[in-house]
């Protein structure tokens, strides 16, 4: 199955949460819903979505005391969707650190829009990849498919992160640690084995030959990497890790 981006809405009215998460269900996101702030923060801590959606307007705290909030305790891409207005609530919440601001009432597919930007954005903020080839598999981290010799590959959500992790920079080493808080950054953090375990699990999908692998290099004791297509061929004898 696809690994889908993960969005959070952020809403206490019951219609406008439904009108967002169909246009959202249309697009195949992954969709979780908060009706008010204190779910919004348990959402953003246990579901670590890739965008969230902020109404303003929440009956238990201001919306705008939630934008520093969730950019200090996340990475989440912030898209602020409200009924205010005015100017100076957009200057605000864009200087309090929201990426967009949406004005309600908003058309579903501009609403869209704004999320499709919002994740090539996110993609691309650190000097990073949206889509490259390595041998014959082909990743594309916007539509999140992977899909080798023309045919998708079917990997599990921590198997994609993984390989999501190494398809950002790839040629570049990234390390056990950086690998581990992004895919299990709530357990699991210091036992490598299930890393490795899964890397295997990866060449098996990936590799024409998983014991002699030219796709997912191993940098003994320091983490992986992927392999750029001008990488020499002296390089392919890395150990399988």
């Amino acid at each position: 199955m696809k690994v889908r981006h993960k969005v959070l809405i952020v809403d206490d009215e019951l219609h406008i949460r439904r009108l967002i998460h169909a246009a959202l269900a249309r697009a195949e996101y992954a969709i979780v819903e908060a009706e008010n702030a204190r779910e919004a923060i348990e959402r953003l801590r246990s579901e670590r979505p890739d965008i969230t959606l902020l109404d303003l307007g929440l009956p238990d705290r201001d919306g705008l005391e939630l934008v520093p909030l969730f950019k200090q305790q996340s990475d989440t891409t912030l898209i602020v969707v409200s009924a205010r207005d005015a100017t100076d609530e957009k200057v605000a919440a864009l200087d309090l650190g929201a990426d967009d601001y949406l004005t309600k009432p908003f058309d579903t597919d501009e609403l869209l829009a704004r999320v499709r930007v919002a994740l090539r954005n996110r993609l691309t903020r650190d000097g990073g990849m949206l889509a490259l080839t390595v041998e014959d598999v082909a990743i594309d981290l916007v539509a999140r498919t992977v899909t080798k010799a023309g045919r998708e590959v079917h990997l599990t959500p921590k198997e994609y992160g993984v390989l999501a992790q190494l398809a950002k920079f790839p040629g570049r080493v990234i390390t056990h640690n950086q690998i581990m808080a992004e895919v299990w950054p709530r357990e699991h953090q210091h036992h490598v084995e299930y890393l490795r375990v899964l890397v295997r699990t990866l060449r098996q999908k990936l590799e024409t030959d998983p014991q002699q692998p030219r796709i997912i290099c191993n940098e003994l004791g320091i983490g992986y990497r992927l392999r750029l297509s001008s990488d020499t061929l002296a390089e392919v004898s890395d150990p399988p890790g």
